[in-house]
């Protein structure tokens, strides 16, 4: 059955943490209280010590209301309700509290919009992202148009490499020149594999129909396209493992064949570098690099893929210090930055990156991974 809604060309945003409605916004029961003033810091410091917020954090633990007559009443979070124990309770009666239970926001705000929500429960703390990746807060015109062309040479690559097959693709473009760097196709299939997959394909009397299906994959059942998107390695990253023959190489998917090119690119121009460090030295003490330099990995470019990294892919992105990843489809099978786990809400990693999702119409999705099934 075909989906056959239009969509205009759009950059969505993958926050380092999943948004909530505001109605679906997990919750936590607490036992609070209502409090005089003078006793605040006391009370504060002895909970603080005996009854810890410690996976609460983003919580404040006392809220401020004005009553009948502009008066200020003061409400206190005593413990997590399932968690109260005897010394919380010996502090009630030692202030004589009259306690009730109310409702705190489980996880930390992701957005301004969802911080209002949550202070309407109780109050929280927000504290939007530290670092400065442009597009966060959108994109000018003459942004987004290149951003859908580079979007639209990763998906004519990724569907172009075999025919009735797609793989992931991956271009990594300096946003400065808007230059491409490198790009590159997953190379996990041996080439006799491949050969052998091509074979199958020309012998189909559709070969037609199959190549019009590479470029406008509609979502459909499992059935009709698990075969087609089988190949795409970040959809399946253990397939190698399931190889018998051992013609499934592990390693090479697009975005790491396309970071070996940018390397062996910057060897070839150059060949007379001495070292990485030199120069990453060289842009922390001075604040800018020479054009004679050779670039440190690919700090500060961006990288389009036609699919959701896998979390190898996304970890090899952190180290290669990229500055914004774009990709088209989702990856629910085994997406690193926002379908399975948000690598990029990490926040114990030395390097984050900007993520976001290109929907583009006249692709009509590349198939979310969920149609691939478990692979």
């Amino acid at each position: 059955m075909k989906n056959t809604v239009n969509v205009s060309p759009e950059i969505i945003h993958i926050p380092e943490k999943p948004s909530f409605l505001p109605h679906l916004q997990p919750t936590v029961n607490m036992l609070a209280a209502v409090i005089e003033p003078k006793d605040a810091n006391t009370l504060v410091r002895k909970l603080n010590h005996i009854a810890p917020l410690e996976n609460l954090q983003h919580v404040k633990r006392v809220q401020k209301k004005c009553i009948d007559g502009g008066k200020p009443q003061l409400s206190l979070l005593l413990s997590v309700a399932a968690e109260t124990d005897v010394v919380v309770l010996e502090l009630v009666k030692s202030y004589q509290l009259s306690t009730f239970i109310t409702r705190v926001c489980k996880y930390a705000a992701t957005s301004k919009e969802e911080w209002e929500e949550q202070c309407k429960l109780w109050p929280t703390s927000y504290h939007p992202p530290t670092y400065n990746i442009s597009g966060i807060t959108g994109f000018s015109e003459e942004d987004s148009q290149s951003i859908f062309g580079f979007m639209r040479h990763t998906i004519d690559l990724a569907t172009s490499s075999v025919v009735g097959q797609v793989v992931n693709a991956a271009v990594i473009v300096d946003p400065s020149t808007k230059q491409v760097i490198a790009s590159a196709c997953d190379q996990v299939i041996s080439s006799a594999s491949l050969a052998n997959e091509v074979s199958k394909e020309r012998s189909c009397s559709n070969y037609l129909k199959n190549l019009n299906q590479q470029r406008l994959l509609l979502d459909r059942s499992i059935g009709e396209f698990k075969h087609i998107i089988n190949n795409v390695a970040c959809v399946h990253p253990w397939r190698w493992a399931l190889q018998s023959s051992g013609c499934w190489h592990p390693l090479r998917h697009a975005a790491i064949v396309a970071i070996e090119y940018s390397a062996a690119r910057d060897r070839q121009l150059f060949p007379d570098y001495k070292a990485l460090c030199h120069l990453e030295s060289d842009i922390q003490t001075n604040g800018h690099s020479s054009e004679s330099l050779r670039p440190y990995l690919c700090t500060g470019c961006d990288i389009y893929l036609a699919w959701e990294p896998c979390a190898m892919c996304a970890m090899a992105l952190v180290h290669q210090r990229v500055r914004r990843i774009f990709f088209s489809s989702a990856n629910s099978n085994a997406g690193a930055l926002g379908s399975v786990h948000r690598l990029q809400g990490e926040r114990s990693l030395n390097h984050h990156y900007g993520v976001f999702r290109v929907l583009l119409p006249e692709v009509v999705k590349l198939v979310d991974s969920k149609t691939a099934g478990s692979g």
